[in-house]
């Protein structure tokens, strides 16, 4: 078992009616699963993958990652175990606009003490795994959208993650691109053996997990095949 989330409880004080994001909730995930997580907005699932994602520590409950209970670290520890072991991509991309492509790629490496000519060759290999090859010098600007999510993809993956927790990652994309990311992310998965777990409010994004999660409330109300969660596709869709 790759992730445990076990009785994730968060509550947030605001004012004189405390909010529970969280209320209990448990997850696992075996190593090459692709999981989605849908529900409504304010059922919880960007907090539950902040929990999750080391980037806030829940009011209850453990998470486990590769035998790693997480939040018994320290937050320095905590930090560390995030930038090494998980990759992460976000519906605005969040590239810094005066790297290029490839500079944007290795960061994470650079940050962890790597030597950029160390690790340049890796970025433009993952950059040309994404269809990027001739677009590796090029600056966010010069970049469509979805090809600015594909180096924030190629950037997740550099560090070789245990997990990938992907925000909305069509959210920003039209439909075209949209599909391209998706495509990317199956074959990630497949080919690769990636362990992804993506939030998305978008049910045809959600259908291409093998499993889908969803949330009301802060709870877990289906958890299964997306069919079985979220219903038959529809044939115009």
């Amino acid at each position: 078992m790759l992730l445990e989330a076990d009785a994730l409880r968060k509550t947030y004080d605001r004012g004189a009616a405390p909010v529970e994001a969280l209320r209990g909730v448990s997850l696992r995930m075996d190593r090459g699963d692709f999981v989605a997580i849908v529900g409504p907005s304010g059922s919880g699932k960007s907090t539950l993958m902040h929990m999750i994602g080391a980037l806030d520590r829940p009011s209850s409950g453990t998470v486990t990652i590769a035998g790693e209970a997480i939040y018994g670290y320290s937050d320095g520890k905590l930090a560390a175990f995030r930038r090494r072991k998980l990759g992460f991509v976000f519906q605005f991309f969040h590239l810094l606009p005066t790297l290029s492509a490839e500079e944007n790629v290795v960061l994470p490496l650079i940050l962890d003490g790597r030597s950029p000519s160390a690790v340049l060759d890796k970025a433009r290999r993952l950059l040309a795994d994404l269809g990027l090859e001739g677009r590796t010098r090029h600056r966010p600007d010069q970049l469509s959208g979805g090809e600015m999510q594909r180096v924030a993809l190629a950037r997740a993956l550099v560090t070789d993650p245990l997990l990938v927790l992907a925000d909305e990652p069509t959210g920003n994309l039209d439909t075209a691109s949209g599909s391209v990311v998706l495509d990317l992310l199956r074959r990630l998965v497949r080919e690769r053996g990636l362990t992804l777990l993506m939030v998305t409010h978008d049910p045809a994004a959600a259908r291409a997990a093998a499993r889908v999660v969803a949330l009301r409330d802060g709870s877990i109300v289906a958890d299964g095949a997306p069919d079985a969660v979220l219903g038959p596709a529809r044939a115009d869709a």
